[in-house]
């Protein structure tokens, strides 16, 4: 079986950051489930606040810088991706927004997706589910049930707040993991190989009757 990618988007603005540190065992928790169902995976980090100039001349333009555009480019490519942003007034991050208004329209249709945040106040865990979530939809996206929320308490050592941040991570990343796997994945054809619109083992010479279709394939 092929690798599986998965894309993390962590919109967080400081280094380092909480937003970076869930994110970080989020994808970890990932790869380790899908490991153990025989699931190779590789994880490619965007760091949104690296590219916060290119997506202002993105918006302002319509044309991405090469950097942003890769970064772009592993979203929509990726069979996955884990969305995690500060909350800032309720809500996600103008930043985090920004990156998502450069995504081409459609470009994660149908796509399984972890949504997360991190947040001064565990009053703002609800943001997950009437800003983000929401926003997913809107995308056509297939956010898995379980967000997670991370406030300041959830890292405290072995304490409460830290045995249920692992839990939900752990729950949300098995969730992530079971769509990852039941997710068919979309062959890639190159459009200007002559199999996509001839049909396979066909060519242009085969067509003007100068070789048989028997003889363009061996």
């Amino acid at each position: 079986m092929s690798e599986r990618r998965v894309a993390v988007v962590t919109a967080g603005l400081s280094t380092p950051s909480s937003t970076r540190m869930l994110a970080d065992r989020l994808a970890a928790a990932t790869v380790a489930g899908l490991a153990d169902r025989g699931i190779d995976a590789s994880v490619d980090i965007v760091e949104v606040r690296t590219h916060a100039h290119q997506i202002t001349d993105n918006l302002l333009t319509g044309f991405a810088p090469p950097a942003l555009e890769a970064a772009i480019n592993q979203i929509v490519s990726a069979d996955a991706v884990i969305a995690v942003t500060p909350v800032f007034s309720s809500s996600y991050s103008g930043l985090f927004k920004s990156f998502i208004d450069v995504l081409e329209p459609g470009a994660l249709t149908g796509k399984p997706v972890l949504l997360a945040a991190t947040g001064g106040s565990a009053r703002h865990s609800l943001a997950l589910e009437y800003a983000m979530r929401p926003l997913f939809a809107y995308l056509r996206a297939e956010p898995v049930p379980t967000s997670v929320f991370a406030a300041p308490e959830d890292w405290a050592g072995s304490g409460e707040g830290a045995s249920s941040l692992r839990s939900r991570i752990d729950r949300a990343a098995g969730e992530l993991v079971t769509a990852i796997a039941g997710r068919t994945r979309e062959s890639v054809t190159d459009p200007f190989d002559p199999a996509a619109y001839l049909g396979e083992g066909r060519s242009f010479a085969s067509l003007l009757g100068r070789v048989a279709p028997s003889e363009t394939t061996h």
